[in-house]
């Protein structure tokens, strides 16, 4: 199972993740290349197209809750765990943009 370590800082009373790795990148730098596995024998292996695990491993697509049961299939892990990492690295990326967001807090009339 993989294990991310975080540094917690306390925002609105819960623990924060800083900058966490796109959840797919352990695939490449844990399984695929140590293992001297092609991407096209990884794909194949996930029943998903080349193109489709390429985009995900080079963090220019998430992981939709298919591709965490393929996953957890090919490695052994659980699907939860997949999606709880896809769902972190998301949140992390939209907090970088909280300051711009044009929100207000609404308050009883």
């Amino acid at each position: 199972m993989l294990l991310i370590s975080t540094t917690n800082i306390a925002t609105n009373d819960s623990l924060v993740m800083q900058n966490p790795p796109h959840p797919v990148r352990f695939c490449a730098s844990s399984a695929i290349k140590p293992m001297g596995i092609t991407v096209t024998a990884a794909a194949e292996a996930h029943g998903v197209s080349r193109k489709a695990l390429s985009a995900a491993l080079n963090s220019r697509a998430g992981i939709s809750p298919e591709m965490a049961v393929r996953l957890s299939i090919v490695f052994d892990t659980s699907a939860e765990s997949w999606i709880n990492q896809q769902t972190q690295y998301d949140l992390w990326k939209a907090e970088q943009n909280r300051k711009r967001l044009k929100v207000r807090k609404l308050s009883a009339a």
